[in-house]
């Protein structure tokens, strides 16, 4: 084990540091009738992007705030029955990417639907407007408003309703459908699965976005999580209000999600990873009740995993 973590007999029975909001549940099930609230008026565009075997679409629809979503969406031709589905997810500033890294699935037989994150670097719209600072990173992007102007709430609820949207196509039988992202992508997975639990299998790498208080108490506020230590330095520099910050991120903390999920579960985790931390991914996966197995990758940070892009087909395979 790196000398920066806990033993692996201690990570796989650590429960996370952050503290949990009194009203989360509340909180997350009023969120998810406010969604539901919406008219999303799903559009779908074809896409100058075409295959003899699938069609690729740009799919939109309205979030919360009023945003409209993008997302890629692609589905095998001439599907003669109701068939899988699985939902992608990018890293933190990212995109949803090409169409061709999502051709393996489709000649499979899969529906894909690849979420870009509003306001980050796809075509999706970020509408929010929200009282305080949004200074270089969105993990503290309404701190200090209302809890329910938090990005990443919105962010979490984007996920669920693209995921609801595709269940809801005629050619995508909704009891399989997956999720499957790396860092953020990984973190969006398990809201995805948690805030929509008809999720039935999810393959999370590395997930960003638990724990934010063991990443504080590590000294790992740099790189992805950098934007803790600029909140503390320009807003809170004596840490007075710290109780008070971490109890609000704990809103957007995945690890208190987790015991929601009902998907199988197969998570990847690298124990050198300094960017997020093992224990703040144990967090998380520890919480899942449902069947869950984690792949393990001793030697390895916070970088893709060499096999486990093959195990994670081969585990959605099965949903064929």
């Amino acid at each position: 084990m790196a000398v920066f973590e806990l033993s692996l007999d201690q990570l796989k029975s650590y429960q996370g540091r952050n503290p949990k909001p009194t009203d989360f549940d509340d909180y997350w099930d009023k969120a998810l009738m406010e969604m539901r609230s919406i008219d999303p008026a799903v559009e779908l565009v074809p896409a100058d992007f075409q295959t003899p075997f699938a069609e690729c679409f740009h799919l939109f629809f309205t979030g919360v705030q009023g945003a409209r979503i993008h997302a890629k969406y692609i589905r095998p031709r001439h599907a003669s029955q109701p068939h899988p589905a699985l939902l992608l997810f990018h890293g933190y500033t990212g995109s949803s990417g090409d169409w061709a890294d999502k051709m393996g699935y489709a000649a499979l037989g899969f529906s894909v639907a690849a979420l870009d994150a509003r306001g980050q670097g796809g075509r999706s719209q970020d509408t929010g407007s929200v009282l305080g600072n949004t200074h270089c990173g969105q993990i503290i992007r309404g701190l200090d408003d209302h809890p329910e102007k938090l990005y990443f709430r919105q962010v979490f609820l984007d996920t669920a309703q693209l995921a609801a949207i595709v269940m809801h196509m005629d050619e995508v039988d909704s009891t399989r459908v997956g999720a499957m992202g790396m860092s953020q992508g990984g973190a969006l997975t398990l809201a995805c699965a948690a805030l929509e639990p008809k999720i039935a299998r999810l393959a999370p790498m590395c997930p960003f976005l638990c724990d934010y208080k063991r990443v504080w108490e590590m000294d790992l506020a740099v790189d992805a999580y950098a934007e803790l230590k600029t909140y503390f330095r320009l807003f809170d520099p004596r840490h007075e209000r710290e109780n008070e910050i971490f109890t609000r991120l704990g809103y957007i903390d995945c690890q208190h999600l987790a015991n929601r999920i009902k998907g199988k579960t197969m998570m990847a985790i690298g124990l050198m990873d300094e960017v997020c931390p093992p224990s703040t991914q144990f967090a998380a996966f520890n919480k899942i009740t449902a069947p869950k197995e984690c792949v393990l990758y001793p030697d390895f940070m916070h970088e893709s995993y060499p096999g486990f892009r093959d195990k994670a087909f081969q585990f959605f395979s099965e949903m064929i």
